[in-house]
């Protein structure tokens, strides 16, 4: 199963900068930034192949 959903926040996050294609720029900032221990609120990355699937339905 693909993971759609990467968490950051806390300290910790699930994405790192070796994802940027499937994370994209903003997403793995986020992650670098909260790996790093800087204020990051908790949140989530929704990937590149969220969209691309959500394109590929119809937009459904």
């Amino acid at each position: 199963m693909t993971k759609w959903i990467y968490a950051f926040g806390g300290g910790s996050a699930d994405g790192s900068d070796a994802l940027h294609d499937l994370l994209g720029g903003r997403g793995c900032g986020l992650a670098e930034m909260a790996c790093l221990g800087l204020p990051v609120p908790p949140g989530f990355t929704l990937t590149t192949e969220v969209c691309t699937a959500f394109y590929a339905s119809g937009g459904r």
